[in-house]
């Protein structure tokens, strides 16, 4: 009889595309994920992962496994919905996948929330970017995502996932203190020309807001400097090494070598709660959600600066 532990860790590989990232994800180390695996090819007599470069690739017969184990998991998280529901109380491992601001300015105090109130669960975060974190909960490895969209690139639902909206963080234009920006009250994106600006990587939503907002207005953006972290974003600018346009959450208090200027028209983006269909009849799901849009407004106050 296959092992349920071990078609998880398969499945886990086959979402995640490494061992390193499926133990991640599962809260196992790399080695442990590899064991399983190897007793999962004894068990089924069959080669499951070659080596593929420095990764690994999934064999046509471990895919066939993956297939079943994404239905088997499904099964068993309808029961444990079912059980939990019938119980009323939010119980059991809850894996939530968030972007990286909002991992570090909102959820800590989500979860410190649930652990104080709801003893009995057990919520697992890990920090994940939104194209991925969505695909994620869509094939069951992970059971809610944090993600966020802007007004130009609304997030793309998958079937069969549903999603709540928990905000809207505030985007606003960051300048060396010395910049002609600096002692202004707004902006407009109009006056944006010329500008050499430190940015998110292409392919990110942030670089794609404002490659699309800038030519949009009529300017070609030069982007000097770019950095997968908003800290070293603001970094790049107290240098006056450029200007970014940077979200408010999580993003920590300004060096005084950074002035912040409200750019006109505001840009926001809007955070999701993201979970597949029928979950949200288990109480943990319905409960994180909720603790979501309560702490919200707290975690927008504490990334606005201080008057």
């Amino acid at each position: 009889m296959l092992d349920l532990q071990r078609l998880r860790a398969l499945h886990a590989v086959s979402v995640h595309g490494t061992v390193g990232a499926a133990a991640a994800a599962l809260g196992y180390t790399p080695s442990a994920v590899s064991q399983q695996i190897t007793k999962l090819e004894k068990e089924t007599r069959t080669v499951l992962l070659e080596r593929a470069g420095r990764g690994v690739r999934l064999t046509d017969e471990a895919q066939q496994l993956c297939s079943a184990a994404q239905e088997l998991l499904a099964i068993v998280e309808r029961t444990e919905t079912d059980l939990e529901r019938r119980r009323g109380q939010p119980a059991g491992r809850l894996t939530v996948a968030a972007f990286p601001s909002a991992a570090r300015g909102l959820m800590p105090y989500v979860l410190a929330d649930l652990a104080a109130r709801h003893p009995a669960l057990d919520t697992r975060l890990s920090e994940v970017d939104p194209h991925l974190s969505v695909g994620m909960v869509a094939k069951g490895a992970v059971d809610m995502a944090v993600a966020h969209d802007w007004d130009i690139a609304p997030l793309r639902v998958p079937p069969g996932v549903e999603r709540a909206r928990i905000g809207e963080d505030v985007c606003t234009l960051l300048v060396p203190a010395g910049h002609p920006f600096a002692g202004r009250g707004g902006v407009r994106r109009e006056e944006l020309g010329g500008q050499r600006w430190v940015c998110q990587p292409p392919g990110r939503i942030c670089h794609d807001w404002l490659l699309r907002t800038l030519r949009g207005a009529g300017h070609e953006p030069e982007i000097a400097h770019q950095a997968d972290e908003n800290p070293t974003l603001v970094a790049l600018v107290a240098a006056g090494l450029g200007i970014a346009l940077i979200p408010r959450l999580g993003r920590g208090p300004l060096p005084p070598q950074v002035v912040e200027v409200a750019l006109d028209p505001v840009p926001v983006r809007r955070l999701y709660a993201l979970w597949r269909e029928g979950a949200a009849r288990r109480p943990a799901i319905a409960e994180t959600v909720r603790t979501l849009r309560e702490q919200w407004p707290g975690a927008a106050a504490r990334s606005a600066p201080a008057p």
